[in-house]
């Protein structure tokens, strides 16, 4: 087993998962600092150098072998800053290599890829072609309707369904659609119902960008890859503030959106604040836990007033870009 392991690390896929992993985890390290001394808290800034860490890794390991063909030698890696095939090859308490815990990590790492990204994608693409529950498209005089109206942008079809549940999302592509239920249209008022639709109608939007479609399609080719999947969900939950603030710039009503969110916490009005000493004891608690803090971060960005901050945003970027691929030469 360990010949197999080793076999697959010193084959061109290896070596590439291997560097690719290595040079996403120094990317990552370099990208927070950034975002920590620069203190950046613009989300769109702040998700551009995000993709550094995603797109780097997949084209450096390519890049490098054509500028130095013996990059791999033995001699370049003597003076390399780190030597991945080193450490791979230790040996944990004088038995185990630590090549057989990093190919477990990656396998883990796929897994969770395919169970929580790919397959959801898969489903949801069947059950759109299928019959599916009825929704509705409200008359033009319904408080949906005139809701709408105002928003200085083009206007997207509106379904409802008849359903109590709290339930609003946004179809992209050919056929752009808001989908909302009307037991969120009777919980929420006027204002908070427009700052709903504004911020799914930012979301459709920004699916019309080419740049974020290819993003994703080459976070695909990283499915292996544990630090771009941590850094792939740290993206969408910038996506999510980055259509907060253009639905605050549409309506004007950033208060209205914050009210909004709060009725998405998971949690009953009268529920304890989670103990995040008894997450082990509660199914899915983790789960609830983070997306309620990702939700209290957008609810308190909103009403103390998004940022606006972009000094040097670019020249940082560039900057960022040039000194996490000086670094990643010399880790092989």
């Amino acid at each position: 087993m360990n010949m197999n392991i080793s076999s697959l690390l010193n084959s061109i896929p290896g070596i590439y998962m291997a560097q690719a992993f290595t040079h996403s985890l120094i990317a990552a390290i370099i990208v927070d600092r950034a975002i920590q001394t620069w203190d950046i808290t613009n989300p769109l800034i702040k998700q551009r150098f995000r993709l550094i860490i995603i797109l780097l890794p997949i084209f450096l390991f390519p890049i490098y072998q054509v500028i130095n063909p013996d990059r791999g030698s033995i001699s370049f890696r003597l003076g390399a800053f780190l030597d991945i095939n080193r450490w791979l090859d230790l040996e944990l308490w004088g038995k185990v290599p630590l090549s057989i815990f990093f190919v477990l990590i990656l396998l883990l790492t796929s897994l969770i890829f395919f169970l929580q990204e790919m397959i959801p994608i898969i489903r949801h693409s069947i059950e759109s072609k299928e019959a599916g529950p009825e929704f509705e498209r409200p008359d033009s005089d319904s408080i949906v309707s005139r809701i709408l109206a105002p928003l200085p942008v083009e206007k997207p079809d509106i379904y409802i369904l008849d359903d109590d549940d709290l339930l609003l999302f946004s179809k992209t592509g050919k056929n752009q659609a808001i989908y909302l239920s009307s037991g969120l249209i009777d919980i929420l008022d006027p204002e908070q119902i427009q700052a709903a639709l504004a911020h799914e109608i930012a979301h459709i939007a920004r699916n019309k960008q080419p740049l974020l479609i290819a993003v994703f399609f080459l976070r695909v080719l990283m499915f292996f890859n544990p630090v771009v999947l941590l850094e792939f969900r740290k993206m969408v939950q910038e996506e999510e503030k980055i259509c907060d603030d253009i639905a605050v710039a549409l309506t004007h009503k950033p208060l209205a959106l914050a009210e909004t969110l709060k009725k998405f916490y998971h949690k009953d009005e009268n529920a304890q604040p989670i103990d995040l000493k008894k997450l082990s004891k509660l199914g899915g608690s983790l789960e609830e836990y983070s997306h309620n803090i990702h939700l209290q971060e957008r609810v308190t960005r909103l009403e103390n007033g998004p940022a606006t901050k972009t000094d040097n945003a670019w020249c940082r970027l560039i900057f960022v870009v040039v000194i996490t691929s000086i670094v990643n030469y010399f880790v092989v």
